[in-house]
């Protein structure tokens, strides 16, 4: 059985001009995982439990920035392939598609839960077909865009895997090995963490959930505080 880790994004910089950048906490956050993995390998596992047969990554900053803090938390020496088909699907757009009027940033609870309110409404409509955001696929290309990355890697590798993305992809990707419908991958990405771990098994047939949106580098209280999710 192959082994595939799923990472979302550190905390990115979330009513700010370039959402896409991660956070001074974002960056910690990521660094923190690789830690948490080289010191899992040293005190129980072994270095062989550290080594991964390919890295993957969508061609967003925050992903790439990412990475670039686990490898070095962790000590890492992996290339990344950039995958788009692992990128997140655009909120400002899809928000404009019920909502033209500009938003306020969001700064204040209220304005974050209407912010979100929003969005899971949008996602609604763009999963069933109702509407099409500007700049985006049809989300049934989205969907397939992260089946494909699930086949190629049942198909090129047996091995540990790890992927870095985002909420949208991770949940869809959660929400396929289910087979649940597509908007359980709504409920699913509106409540991943930063930095959280996803797991598969896999074989060359099928995927398998092993477990979903876990913090283990941040289960210490010196780090609990470091919990975000935008």
């Amino acid at each position: 059985m192959g082994q595939l880790l799923l990472v979302r994004h550190g905390q990115a910089s979330f009513g700010a001009d370039d959402y896409d950048q991660l956070s001074n906490l974002g960056l910690r956050q990521s660094i923190r995982l690789g830690q948490y993995w080289l010191q899992a390998a040293s005190e129980h596992e072994g270095a062989e439990a550290l080594k991964f047969e390919a890295v993957y990554m969508g061609s967003l900053k925050r992903h790439r920035q990412t990475w670039e803090g686990i490898a070095q938390g962790a000590q890492l020496q992996n290339q990344a392939e950039v995958w788009p088909e692992l990128n997140e699907y655009d909120s400002h757009a899809l928000i404009e598609t019920i909502h033209p009027a500009p938003l306020a940033k969001p700064d204040t609870p209220e304005m974050y839960k209407h912010h979100f309110r929003l969005l899971r409404t949008a996602l609604q409509k763009w999963m069933a077909g109702e509407t099409q955001p500007k700049g985006m696929t049809s989300y049934a290309e989205f969907a397939a865009g992260i089946q494909s990355v699930l086949t190629h890697i049942r198909e090129k590798h047996q091995g540990r895997v790890l992927v870095v993305s985002s909420g949208g992809p991770i949940s869809t990707a959660v929400g396929q090995v289910l087979q649940a419908p597509a908007e359980t991958s709504i409920e699913l990405n509106l409540r991943i963490r930063n930095t959280a771990l996803t797991e598969f098994v896999f074989s060359p047939s099928r995927h398998m959930l092993l477990s979903y949106n876990n913090l283990p580098h941040l289960d210490h209280t010196d780090h609990r505080s470091w919990v975000t999710f935008a």
